[in-house]
């Protein structure tokens, strides 16, 4: 009988699984090619050959974790730590991932790359088995995914952010499962999905509201008739008891109190690690004058500050986005793409509403576009959400370029499942992509892997030796100031500002904590630092300091060297 079983699911699900497949190699496909453009592999890729650093605090951080549960040094930035043990700025949920990678197969200058490659497929082989695209819209995804360079270089680059993308695509699957057959199980994905997503980046709180529509009017959105009709104990029947038919959209009070209790206990526990287990940055993540000036000019003045905060920042955001199309202004670029999507899913969302009122009530075809609405909606009510976000609170459009990477990547999945003949959205997508991506693809250069280069190797290497015989942790009551070096982040010389070799602190053993610090900060409390090491620019102002108050030189080169206060 079981065998029999499996034979059924096999004839019936053997398109959808190959096509999973398919959409489960795109990401070794798309890395197997950037590689091989520049004539290297993917086990040539090589973190501390990069200038990025973001990806040095996440490595070190999760190397401690692996090695002690925690770092046992202060990450932050100007001496700044956590209430509660020892993170940095960004919240310990977006490690995650990479985390379970290294507790199963060990952690290493490589492991970040091969955890996204796998996180990724993974994310595709579950989107191809929840949504069940056919062979066009598989066709569809698998145009764009290439034409998204951001996904091959975020893979091979070692960013955490691959984890957001990799959830984000399962959420849209499972969504696209649910309208098809609704199961509980996969709205609890869906809320468990965007929770998680939430605690890693706050502005995923908007992934939330999808199955809490789709909990609060579970007769309003998609579905085939029989599977509306389904459930085990009728959902006719319950849905008659609440007084309404099925198809009405009546509110379910229950799932409003069900969706209050998880949107309450996702945001306190954002608010509490935001609290306890993040360290301050140099400035404040985000830009609030918009909001405290209703507090200190009242309403009307409130509202004056905020439609002026509106008004310059969407000037700057439209000279951004000139920029992009102009010279490949990499922040530009992206703002083109993102608001090219936007508007693809507002058409959409409009043309599908103006269609629904012209359908018959209860019909198939009714249910079937009303679900894809709710995912196209949502998503386009997000990418609007975020660019308000972006204009009001984002100080740095260069760095806040970056969160709107992953609205993206979750978009193709919605656009792939529009009905069209002639494919005119998804080519108006592939047309931006290409257009960004690709002809000004030399404009990303700080965003595109880095392969190993044997004069960092060796200098990594000799640094390393140095520090291991060296350093050693103290205490074992805690984090301390004593297993923290403090990484200057540039001095001036006299030829000009230079930055410290940064790339050398992965030689740190396991366990040492990494506080960024401005040189202006060291050198107005040079005498009353805490941490025990400092790490400068060879002949910088800051080491001139550090040897008149002799303090000992560990190690060091032509980049960086690291000096023991005590």
């Amino acid at each position: 009988m079981r065998e029999n079983r499996w034979k059924t699911w096999w004839r019936r699900e053997r398109g959808t699984c190959l096509r999973a497949a398919v959409l489960a190699c795109l990401p070794v496909i798309a890395c197997l090619v950037c590689c091989a453009a520049r004539g290297q592999g993917i086990g040539q890729v090589y973190l501390p050959s990069s200038e990025r650093n973001d990806e040095l605090i996440y490595y070190k951080q999760v190397e401690a974790i692996l090695e002690y549960g925690y770092p046992r040094g202060y990450f932050g930035f100007n001496e700044s730590h956590a209430l509660k043990l020892s993170f940095a700025a960004w919240s310990p949920a977006l490690m995650l991932p990479w985390v379970l990678w290294g507790l199963l197969f060990g952690w290493n200058l490589l492991s970040p790359v091969l955890c996204n490659l796998f996180l990724l497929a993974g994310a595709m082989l579950l989107y191809g088995m929840l949504a069940k695209p056919d062979w066009k819209q598989t066709g569809i995804i698998s145009l764009l995914f290439f034409l998204y360079m951001p996904f091959s270089w975020y893979m091979l680059c070692g960013m955490p952010e691959i984890g957001c993308m990799s959830l984000a695509i399962v959420f849209y699957g499972a969504a696209a499962g649910w309208l098809r057959r609704r199961r509980g199980g996969l709205l609890a994905v869906m809320f468990a999905l965007a929770g998680l997503l939430t605690l890693m980046r706050p502005y995923f709180l908007l992934f939330l509201l999808l199955p809490a529509y789709f909990w609060i009017f579970r007769d309003a959105a998609g579905g085939s008739r029989g599977m509306a009709d389904s459930g085990g104990t009728g959902e006719k029947g319950r849905a008659s008891g609440r007084g309404g038919k099925p198809g009405e959209g009546r509110i379910r009070w229950g799932a409003v109190l069900g969706t209050a209790a998880v949107f309450a206990a996702v945001l306190g526990a954002y608010a509490w690690i935001g609290h306890f287990l993040a360290a301050a940055y140099f400035r404040p993540l985000y830009r609030m004058d918009w909001l405290t000036a209703f507090f200190q000019k009242g309403l009307g003045g409130g509202l004056k500050n905020l439609f002026g905060s509106l008004y310059y920042s969407g000037r700057e955001f439209v000279s951004y986005m000139k920029q992009g199309m102009v010279s490949g202004l990499p922040a530009g670029g992206i703002f083109c793409c993102y608001v090219v999507m936007l508007l693809i899913l507002f058409w959409q969302s409009v043309k599908d509403v103006v269609a629904l009122r012209r359908l018959e009530a209860g019909g198939e075809r009714r249910r079937e576009l009303g679900g894809q609405l709710a995912l196209e909606g949502h998503l386009a009510f997000s990418f609007l959400a975020m660019l308000f976000a972006t204009l009001l609170l984002m100080s740095n459009f260069h760095d806040g370029c970056k969160h709107l990477l992953t609205f993206l990547a979750a978009g193709i999945f919605p656009i792939a499942r529009m009905r069209t003949v002639y494919w005119k959205k998804a080519i108006l997508t592939g047309v931006a992509f290409a257009f960004v991506f690709s002809y000004h693809g030399a404009a990303f250069e700080a965003y595109q892997p880095t392969f190993y280069q044997e004069a960092v190797a060796l200098g990594l290497e000799g640094f390393g030796a140095d520090v291991e015989r060296e350093l050693a942790l103290a205490g074992d009551a805690g984090p301390s100031y004593d297993n923290t070096v403090i990484w200057v982040l540039s001095d001036e010389l006299p030829e000009g500002p230079r930055y410290t070799g940064w790339q050398y602190l992965y030689a740190l053993p396991p366990g040492f904590g990494i506080n960024c610090c401005t040189a202006e900060y060291v050198t107005e409390n040079f005498r009353s630092l805490r941490s025990r090491y400092l790490c400068v620019v060879p002949g910088g102002p800051v080491e001139e300091a550090c040897r008149l108050m002799e303090y000992e030189e560990i190690t060091g080169n032509e980049h960086a060297v690291l000096y023991r206060r005590y």
